[in-house]
């Protein structure tokens, strides 16, 4: 038996939890009111908050104060420095082939199409998109010893349709050289050559085909890839983790329509 005291009782904490949470649920409302009106103002009046501003904004209904970060309110509410992730690159076409002798030969008399990845190096070639061009394409074999190789595609503007080479001591030497010179932030830490590597993804970069090892010694390896737009190509070729053998490289990079 329940008596009608307690029964009033019960029942009249009921209502009073109930009329707290109508309350704060039409206080919030009125708020984030308040939040985008007060926005609207500054965004006609004072321009944008900048990056680690404070904003502070005050309730006209309940009096309330709400202290928000600049970064919050621009990317949630004015949605003006919400980072968007490079789109996802479409895979490339990759095949070998066992004319080994022939395209060592072809190459080793040529320009610019020989050269040795120390150990412990990678050595990345940076190929522009080119304007006459739809798809690069890249050839490559070495002597003796596989290598690491994988492709990663720069958003950057092409300035120059130059083909570069730049050398670094290691995967990570490569990664923290990047993010000097470009000022990239949240590296990711180096990975496996042996299960694939994503070392050198950035917020900006996309991938096309992760780092890993290379029966290159054994079958030509060639591949092709449909350009996503303007931007640097960049074939890395991954000697980091030999710490005794240095690979003679031999590549041929072009372009097609």
């Amino acid at each position: 038996m329940v008596s009608p005291v307690r029964e009033d009782a019960t029942e009249g904490q009921q209502k009073a939890a109930g009329a707290m949470e109508a309350q704060a649920s039409v206080e919030q409302e009125l708020l984030s009111a308040d939040q985008a009106q007060v926005l609207s103002k500054m965004a006609k009046y004072h321009g944008l908050p900048r990056s680690g501003d404070i904003v502070m904004i005050q309730s006209e209904h309940t009096g309330a104060v709400d202290i928000l970060s600049a970064d919050l309110e621009s990317a949630d509410l004015l949605g003006d420095h919400r980072r968007v992730s490079p789109p996802l690159m479409a895979p490339p076409c990759i095949w070998t082939f066992a004319k080994m002798k022939e395209f060592k030969s072809k190459l080793g008399k040529e320009k610019n199409s020989r050269l040795v990845v120390k150990r412990g190096e990678v050595v990345t070639i940076r190929v522009p998109t080119h304007p006459e061009g739809k798809r690069v394409c890249w050839e490559f074999a070495t002597d003796d010893y596989d290598i690491g190789f994988g492709v990663y595609f720069d958003w950057t503007p092409v300035t120059s349709t130059d083909i570069t080479v730049q050398v670094s001591d290691s995967s990570e030497d490569e990664d923290e050289d990047e993010e000097e010179e470009e000022e990239i932030e949240d590296p990711v830490p180096a990975g496996d050559v042996e299960r694939g590597s994503r070392s050198s993804l950035r917020g900006r970069y996309g991938e096309v085909m992760p780092v890993y090892r290379r029966d290159s010694h054994r079958d030509v390896q060639a591949g092709s890839h449909d350009y996503p737009g303007e931007g640097i190509y960049l074939l890395k070729f991954d000697n980091s983790y030999s710490l005794l053998r240095n690979k003679t490289l031999y590549f041929h990079i072009y372009y097609t329509s």
